[in-house]
């Protein structure tokens, strides 16, 4: 892949992941970045589906709780 197509799909991605999130309250963005970082985690610690699916589980579960309203 050329250079330039790679920079242009970042660029697109890029932009269509941020106007995504535009809508949505803390919570939900708490929840989407705490799946994201799960599933990375999961797929570190020992490298397949099914424990990337379960680190994606568990992290939007730990990041909707974190950025639960305090009431």
């Amino acid at each position: 892949m050329s250079l330039f197509k790679l920079f242009a799909t970042g660029i697109l991605v890029a932009s269509l992941g941020l106007s995504g999130c535009s809508g949505m309250s803390r919570q939900d963005k708490g929840t989407v970045a705490g799946a994201a970082v799960g599933g990375v985690a999961g797929n570190v610690l020992c490298g397949g589906v099914l424990c990337t699916g379960a680190g994606a589980v568990v992290g939007g579960v730990i990041g909707h709780e974190v950025t639960k309203d305090k009431k």
